[in-house]
């Protein structure tokens, strides 16, 4: 996808996605090649799999990173406060 649809999309500024797209380029989490004067970026998702992959492996050591969404009618009420 190009940049500048990329931008219009997520509704960010191009200085903004330019610094976050070079980055994610870097990390090698997405590829860049150029089209006449536009950069097309794509998905590496076997380096994005490889990445989820390990931190689910070796960042929480197999216990569960974050409690679990609440799916349902239940979601959609609102949780009470607890006053202390």
């Amino acid at each position: 996808m190009p940049a500048g649809v990329i931008a219009g999309t997520l509704g960010v500024p191009n200085s903004s996605l330019s610094f976050h797209l070079a980055h994610l380029t870097r990390a090698g989490l997405i590829q860049q090649r150029r089209e006449g004067r536009s950069l097309i970026y794509t998905a590496d998702y076997a380096a994005m799999n490889a990445l989820v992959g390990y931190l689910m492996e070796n960042c929480c050591g197999g216990a569960a990173c974050a409690p679990a969404a609440h799916c349902g009618e239940d979601a959609a009420q609102p949780q009470e406060r607890i006053s202390a």
